[in-house]
């Protein structure tokens, strides 16, 4: 069986050492604090990104896999207790987390548009159409940061896992497409390094729905460009990361 080293050497070539030293070390956590109760850490890069996606009071948001939660909290700040937010997991022990986020970090007034859901989010697009002014998918991915990092759960990888979970990702991203309204915002991200769930699902995207929505070019500095959407990598970008991100908008 191909090796983790192999696999990602192949990707990476020369980089992959230096890349491999930085994705073990510790994640570089910040505090978010502004408009919050108290503190919410997490990634720098994660805060970067899910600041990118539209979003204005009175606006109905949906973050179709939001639990732990910190990227949910941008997304209520953003909306400033007008509007809607659904916040949806179907995991019942991450949403009993994503609820507490949100109930010990949030001002009540930003508390008060939020809903919790446990939907499918890969079949959203067969119950609720053009419904969201925008639409946060956090796919879940091959976290290869985390795997490096665990030793049981990088003895259980394989290849495979990439292929699987791109296709998982690639159906969350249909289906965020049909719920978004035309002229609403997608904004896919993962915190994998695998170019097969990153830039190959909505690459994927545009081939199998051509015409439907593009890609709006909205780099920050630390962010390395991708023939589609962008990578923030802890070796370039001061320990932040990984992090990968498109944002798009839906035309038809």
């Amino acid at each position: 069986m191909e090796s983790f080293d192999t696999y990602y050497s192949t990707i990476y070539q020369e980089r992959w050492e230096g890349l491999k030293e930085a994705l073990l070390q510790p994640t570089n956590q910040i505090a978010h604090t502004e408009g919050l109760l108290k503190s919410y850490f997490l990634d720098e890069g994660s805060l970067i990104v899910a600041s990118l996606l539209p979003v204005k009071p009175g606006e109905t948001v949906l973050d179709m896999c939001a639990a732990p939660g910190g990227k949910s909290l941008i997304l209520a700040k953003g909306l400033a207790g007008e509007g809607q937010l659904v916040l949806n997991d179907r995991s019942s022990e991450r949403r009993a987390r994503l609820r507490n986020v949100v109930e010990t970090h949030l001002p009540p007034p930003l508390v008060a548009p939020i809903k919790i859901t446990s939907h499918d989010g890969r079949k959203w697009g067969l119950y609720e159409q053009e419904v969201y002014d925008a639409i946060l998918i956090d796919a879940p991915c091959s976290s290869e940061r985390h795997l490096l990092q665990n030793g049981n759960l990088l003895k259980k990888w394989s290849p495979s896992r990439g292929k699987r979970l791109a296709t998982e990702q690639f159906a969350f991203l249909a289906a965020a497409l049909e719920a978004v309204k035309v002229g609403g915002y997608l904004l896919y991200s993962t915190c994998s390094i695998n170019p097969l769930e990153n830039e190959e699902v909505v690459a994927k995207l545009f081939k199998r729905r051509p015409g439907r929505c593009r890609e709006v070019l909205s780099a920050p500095a630390v962010a390395e460009r991708r023939k589609y959407g962008y990578s923030i990598l802890p070796d370039r970008a001061n320990g932040m990361g990984p992090l990968y991100f498109a944002l798009l908008r839906r035309d038809a």
